[in-house]
């Protein structure tokens, strides 16, 4: 099996008829269907991780490491674990100890654990368990857009100070556009891709009101805004699918 043919069960999480979603959390549940989930859910997801091992590959220099934030199943570390030499060292965070488990099976199963890390940290914390020492490259699959806007700042501000000359904070985001019509047609295709997809509208309603104020997405200039302001030189989009981005981030002034 190829590393991008993503195993997983069924995601059917939000398929039961209740009055309401509860509040959207990365339990038990949620880590067993994950990875279909994504497939399903984000639009062009196997090709953006290709992209996003690319652009790995490209920008590691030699004796930096990899992390991963939100690492979620390991699928995004073990990507570019398969694109880089041996000797490359990868870490993933994530504060979901279900997911970190599930994490920590895959790559085993891959036999790459020697050479990923996992670990546990709260984005939304006080940031003191995130060592990102010798950073070259970091990566936000989906990730940002469930920290807490305030702390936002602080993260990236972070990442942007822990990683060295020349190195790479690769950021996929769900965004928001600026003019609410064009948001709405946006949307609506992305709902339109859900049902390609086998999701009922059931399931499309239940999750958008399970994700209400816990994903928290900003424009695409409001995030380029956030990353240049936080000191990186070079900011660009790399992917767009309609509310879908993708940014390069890159911490340096040299040509690429």
């Amino acid at each position: 099996m190829e590393r991008d043919e993503v195993p997983s069960g069924r995601d059917s999480v939000f398929s039961r008829d209740t009055a309401r979603a509860s509040d959207f959390e990365f339990n038990e549940e949620v880590a067993g269907v994950f990875d279909d989930m994504l497939v399903r859910s984000v639009p062009c997801y196997l090709e953006q991780q290709r992209l996003i091992q690319q652009i790995a590959g490209r920008f590691l220099v030699e004796g930096r490491t990899v992390y991963d934030l939100g690492c979620s199943t390991g699928t995004t570390l073990m990507n570019i674990a398969g694109a880089l030499g041996q000797a490359t060292r990868l870490v993933g965070y994530d504060n979901s100890t279900p997911m970190l488990e599930r994490a920590r099976n895959n790559v085993a199963k891959a036999g790459l654990a020697d050479r990923v890390d996992l670990r546990y940290a709260d984005l939304n914390d006080n940031l003191s368990a995130l060592d990102l020492e010798g950073a070259g490259v970091v990566t936000l699959c989906w990730t940002l857009q469930f920290v807490r806007p305030l702390g936002r700042d602080r993260l990236v501000r972070k990442i942007y100070e822990s990683l060295g000359e020349g190195g790479v904070l690769i950021c996929c985001e769900k965004i928001l556009t600026n003019d609410s019509d064009m948001n709405r047609f946006f949307v609506d295709f992305y709902y339109d891709f859900k049902r390609r997809n086998g999701y009922s509208e059931h399931e499309i309603l239940r999750k958008r009101e399970a994700l209400e104020n816990v994903l928290v997405p900003y424009r695409a200039d409001e995030n380029t805004e956030l990353f240049k302001r936080n000191g990186f030189q070079i900011v660009q989009t790399f992917f767009q699918w309609y509310n879908f981005c993708g940014f390069l981030c890159v911490k340096s002034t040299k040509e690429l």
